[in-house]
């Protein structure tokens, strides 16, 4: 059984993820807090294995309370959840530590996988907000990344998640040969010869986080 810790400073939206989550059968919700200095508060009084953080609250906010709990609890496992798109938000909340960012109007399925994966130790991040971060990365930084096109990030980060060709093929509506096409000419780009030095490449470009275990 997932136990999940809900922050959120509207009730309904607690209610109505709650209710989904519950509606699920491996997963319960545990415990709720309406703002970041009642999440720091609280964040004792219950065991449970992944917090939603919504990011706008009044008061600290989830961004900070993030900052604060992952400095006292490096542990936890914190999914942001939040209206915002721009890739500054999710930047941030991912350096803090957080290992999902998912948008409050992403579908029912989005929720229940990121719980789940973000459960097992693994990051969860909204494709379109991990390519938005991703660009803006590469841009900042100047490195030999800056080669790829848009459509290239998007399968390398894809392949990078673990994701097969086959999979990435039906995601993007692309042929398999095309997106073999893609995969040679980005390990040509990066230089490196599989699909391992390719995600350490990420990894040590803050493409992708490593492992906090």
């Amino acid at each position: 059984m997932i136990k999940v810790f809900l922050v959120d400073d509207h009730q309904l939206i607690r209610a109505g993820v709650r209710r989904l989550l519950e509606d699920t059968p491996d997963i319960r919700v545990v415990g709720e807090a309406e703002s970041g200095e009642q999440a720091l508060q609280r964040v004792q009084e219950h065991e449970f294995d992944v917090m939603l953080m919504d990011v706008s609250m009044p008061g600290i906010g989830g961004v900070e309370a993030t900052r604060q709990l992952l400095k006292q609890y490096p542990q936890l496992k914190i999914i942001a959840l939040s209206v915002h798109t721009d890739e500054h938000f999710p930047a941030r909340l991912i350096d803090l530590g957080a290992m999902g960012y998912i948008t409050k109007d992403c579908g029912h399925e989005q929720i229940i996988q990121a719980v789940r994966q973000v459960a097992e130790g693994r990051h969860y991040i909204d494709e379109r907000i991990a390519q938005a971060v991703a660009l803006s990365r590469l841009r900042s930084r100047g490195t030999l990344l800056e080669r790829l096109s848009p459509r290239e990030v998007d399968v390398m980060l894809r392949v990078v998640r673990g994701q097969t060709i086959q999979h990435i093929s039906d995601a993007l509506f692309l042929s398999p040969k095309t997106i073999s096409t893609y995969k040679s000419r980005i390990f040509e780009k990066m230089g490196v010869r599989n699909d391992v030095e390719l995600t350490l490449l990420a990894i040590r470009h803050g493409l992708l986080e490593g492992s906090r275990d």
